[in-house]
Parts: C-alpha cells; structure tokens; sequence
C-alpha cells in the first residue's frame, strides 16, 4: 500500500475561498451516540446482533457515547472553529417519549458556541419494523420531519433530508452487506424510490413548517472505464447511471434515467413531481472515483466492498494512486470532475453545492496522511470554485473516530481520536491542520 504524507501545514497556503463559505464537519446518529437503551431499536441493531455481520464483532451500542458526552464534543467543535456542525437525528430515538429532548439541548449548546447546526433527518438508522420497500415508509418519514421541524427549526437554518440513499440502497437492500442485510440486488430498485419519494415529502413538510435552507446528501464520483473496449465503456456507464444519475436526475431534472422509470412502483409521473420539490441546494458527498469494467465471472472485490458475479459491471483497482487505510484510492482531482461535470450536465438546474462529506481513513494520532489527504481535496475544491462551480461549503467527515458499519471499530475517519474503552477524545495532527487553515481563511 503505498501512503501519503505531507508537512504539518499546507504549503504553499491553501487558497482563499469566497467570503460566507461555510465551514464543517460531519457525524451520524448511529456510529457516536451510543445510548442504546434510551431509543427504540433501529434495523442496525438488528444487523449487527446477526454473528459474522460486522468485521470486528461490534455494535454501536456505546460508540463514542456522544449521548452524554455532547457538551465535551461541542466543546471540541468550538476548539476547531469551525462554523458548522452536521449531525444526524435518529429517527428510532424520536420516536421514544423524551427523543427530541437531547437534540434539543444539542442544537441549543451549538448555537451558544457560534457553531450552526445542520441536522440530517435520516442517516440510515431506520427504525426496527419499518422497510422502504413499502411505500407508506415516505409517508411516516415526512410526520416524523414534521415533529422534528416542530422542535427544532426555530434554530436550525440549514437541513438535509437524506444521507446517501444511493449507497443505503445498494449496500442495504442490493448486496446484503449493511443493514437490513438484503440480496435483492436490481429488485431493490423500489428502495430507491421510496427513499427519494421520502425525500420530497420532508421538502414538503419543512417547508409546510417554516424551513429553509434545504438539501440532501448524495455520494458521487467520477466513474472511469477499465478500457476503451466498448464492454468496458458500457458497463462504466451503466454504473454512472447507478451512482451518480439515479437519484439526482429526479431530484435536479424531474425524470428518471432512460429506462428506469418504467421499473418503479406507483404512479411514477406524480410521484416524481414530489420528488422533483426544489431545494436550496445540493449535498455531495466524495471519497474516491470508480473503475469499472465488463463483467467478470468472479465477481469483484475492491475497497472493502464485495460486488458478486451476476451484475452487468465490475469494480476494478485504480493504480498509481496512495491508499487509504481503507483501501480507498486518494484521488483529488476526481472532487474537481465530478463538480465540473454536474456543472456541465444539469447547468441552472444544479442549485448551490455543499460538499457535505469528505474525508479518510487513517490511524495515528500525528496523521499527516490525513492531513495530504484533506489538503489535495481543499485545493481541488476551490480549482472547482475557480472553474465555475457555486460552491458553498465544506464539511470533513468525521469529527470522532466512531463505528464504522459493518467494519466496526477498525476505520478510524476522526479528526479526533476516540479510545473506546476510556471513551476519551484526543485530537490528532489533523485537528490542529484543519483548526490553522480555518483561522487562515478568516
């Protein structure tokens, strides 16, 4: 594996960005709350009670116990500096008695420290019992954001209705490898649009309450033919469309993909015009591009992630590239295609863009690794900004080192180090870069 490294400070200096960017890091409820017994179960609990579901055995019935550790987590927030703080509303703890309580005083704690909450409404942690395969699943996910709105959008300005639905849809329901744990593979497709028809309905629902300032979070990447064979070529685009055309196309152009309408439930063309409700802009998560080629009789296996034989594509190495611990190629440049692209391919429909994750994993408290890694990716952003991109924001995934799903323990994305046996928190190397670079920006 070959490793990155780089100076404690970035040099030459990180450019300046435009006046007003925002900020952040990121967080979900499930990998750092903890608490378990003070919310209803969620589908991951079930998921990782299952033997052999998770590589080290875990669960995050604990996790960094962020639950009653949320002022010392705030605390490292405010020591950062940063102007944003995106965290995750679990939806199996609001639907206890107390539930909203603890968002409650985590949004008022945020606000007293100058950092501005950006609660995402669903970050995978469904709770126990329910199942986007059926459509009423949408429809309580829009009261539940309507209870939330209720609660807390006297404070909260900026929100995000979805994490990833594309990577919960295949993970989850596709490939069996996260929660729930299905092998549905292209069946699971009606989890895609009953997660994005959830998606309008919360637009819906926030704005009924008041709310601005809304988006969601989708993963995206450039994806690269293996080869110029047209096999290749094929199956690269075939992917494409999986990963970066299925769920924004209807969000930004009101239509699915060519072909792929026809294999949704429902009334597609109505449901569409819900999931067609403007945002205030448009969340991209990125980690790394994909090579993709013909199908292979073995299947695939890349990054962690194992993709059976059987599908019309295959994932393949990227070379010439540092890794990360993860097995992640660190790819900059593909954070500059990527915006570029949306740019050129949705054009006055791509609202403002957040880049609401990014991020890597690496061990070690003095994590220079990290720290190249976080430095390429800023300055690819702003040569994004340079080309055109309105770009508004910037959110480094993680805060904390935290559970992450079904490798557990054993990924470390924090900018602070969490040893979890003592829970106690120790920024690294990359706090202290990411803390120097804000003051610089300001």
């Amino acid at each position: 594996m070959t490793r990155a490294t780089t100076p404690t400070a970035p040099t030459p200096p990180i450019p300046r960005f435009p006046p007003g960017f925002l900020w952040g890091v990121s967080t979900s409820a499930h990998q750092i709350e903890g608490a378990v017994a003070e919310r209803e179960p969620s589908v991951w609990d079930a998921f990782t009670a299952e033997p052999g579901r998770v590589r080290d055995g875990s669960t995050a019935a604990v996790a960094c116990d962020h639950f009653h550790r949320h002022r010392e987590d705030v605390a490292l927030l405010a020591g950062l500096g940063v102007d944003a703080y995106r965290f995750s509303v679990s939806w199996p703890r609001v639907r206890t008695r107390q539930g909203l309580d603890f968002y409650d005083r985590l949004v008022d704690d945020l606000c007293a420290a100058g950092v501005r909450p950006v609660p995402t409404l669903f970050h995978w942690d469904l709770p126990l019992g329910m199942d986007w395969l059926e459509r009423d699943t949408a429809t309580r996910f829009a009261e539940y954001v309507s209870a939330v709105a209720a609660r807390l959008g006297d404070r909260v300005t900026t929100w995000i209705t979805l994490n990833e639905p594309a990577e919960h849809t295949l993970l989850g329901h596709a490939l069996g490898i996260h929660a729930p744990g299905r092998r549905l593979l292209f069946d699971a497709l009606p989890v895609a649009h009953h997660q994005l028809l959830a998606h309008g309905l919360a637009v819906r629902a926030l704005r009924a309450a008041g709310a601005a300032g809304i988006g969601i979070a989708n993963s995206h990447g450039p994806v690269w033919a293996a080869s110029e064979d047209g096999a290749d070529v094929a199956a690269a685009d075939f992917y494409d469309v999986l990963l970066n055309r299925l769920f924004a196309d209807p969000l930004l152009l009101g239509a699915y993909p060519a072909g792929l309408g026809e294999l949704m439930p429902g009334d597609v063309d109505a449901d569409l015009k819900v999931i067609a409700e403007p945002v205030d802009w448009y969340g991209v998560n990125y980690y790394a591009p994909t090579r993709v080629g013909a199908p292979q009789d073995t299947g695939s296996d890349i990054g962690g992630v194992r993709m059976p034989a059987g599908l019309p594509f295959s994932v393949r190495e990227i070379e010439g590239h540092p890794l990360t611990d993860f097995g992640w190629p660190v790819v900059p440049e593909g954070l500059t295609e990527v915006l570029t692209g949306f740019r050129d391919r949705y054009g006055a429909r791509l609202p403002p863009v957040i880049i609401t994750e990014n991020g890597c994993s690496y061990d070690g408290l003095d994590d220079r690794d990290r720290i190249a890694y976080l430095d390429g990716h800023i300055r690819a952003l702003h040569r994004a900004i340079t080309a055109g991109v309105d770009v508004r924001g910037y959110f480094v995934w993680s805060l904390l080192d935290n559970f992450e799903w079904a490798e557990g323990y054993a990924r470390r994305f924090g900018l602070v180090h969490v040893d979890y046996e003592t829970l106690t928190r120790t920024p690294k190397a990359s706090y202290r870069w990411f803390r120097e670079v804000l003051r610089a920006q300001r």
